[in-house]
């Protein structure tokens, strides 16, 4: 059978395989880049192992953990969440490792810590100026929702619009 008709087989019965494809089912959703169709059929087919080693493989430690948790396998589970944090960030994949962190009951100083790190280098990218385009055009989006209205929250929600353009009209100087 090709490869093509071996895969789209595989995508289609994947929870009716018989057990004795599973394996090469596996290495052949793999080859095509199927990883969750690999994970998944590794895992309901009881090759545990199999479905970890390739989510390492892919740098996916949260749900290896997670199969390894539901496996019963603690150890593992938590040994593949310390792993993980390490290589998240390694990887400044900073959301990540704090869910690693929040699994591994980490102090919330060190979680809070974490989540500042993955701040500062999000902010490393981040356009400023593209960001003040934005937040002008979101001004001018609920301005001009409020602009017929005569009411209290109306004025006050001006009045704000009002003072913060003049406060970003400043920093530009």
């Amino acid at each position: 059978m090709p490869f093509d008709q071996k895969l789209s087989f595989l995508v289609d019965n994947l929870n009716d395989l018989p057990d004795e494809l599973a394996e090469e089912g596996v290495e052949v959703l793999r080859q095509a880049s199927e990883i969750e169709y690999a994970v998944v059929l590794a895992r309901d087919k009881g090759m545990i192992q199999k479905a970890i080693d390739i989510l390492i493989d892919e740098g996916d430690y949260l749900w290896a953990a997670l199969i390894a948790r539901n496996a019963g396998l603690e150890d593992e589970s938590k040994r593949l969440y310390s792993e993980g944090l390490g290589y998240y960030i390694d990887m400044e994949m900073y959301g990540r490792a704090v869910s690693a962190a929040t699994a591994l009951k980490l102090p919330q100083e060190e979680i809070e810590g974490l989540f500042m790190k993955g701040v500062e280098v999000e902010s490393r990218t981040m356009n400023l100026e593209q960001t003040k385009a934005m937040l002008e055009y979101a001004m001018d989006s609920l301005e001009s929702a409020i602009l017929a209205r005569d009411d209290e929250l109306s004025r006050e929600i001006a009045a704000a619009i009002d003072r913060n353009r003049r406060k970003m009209a400043e920093d530009d100087v």
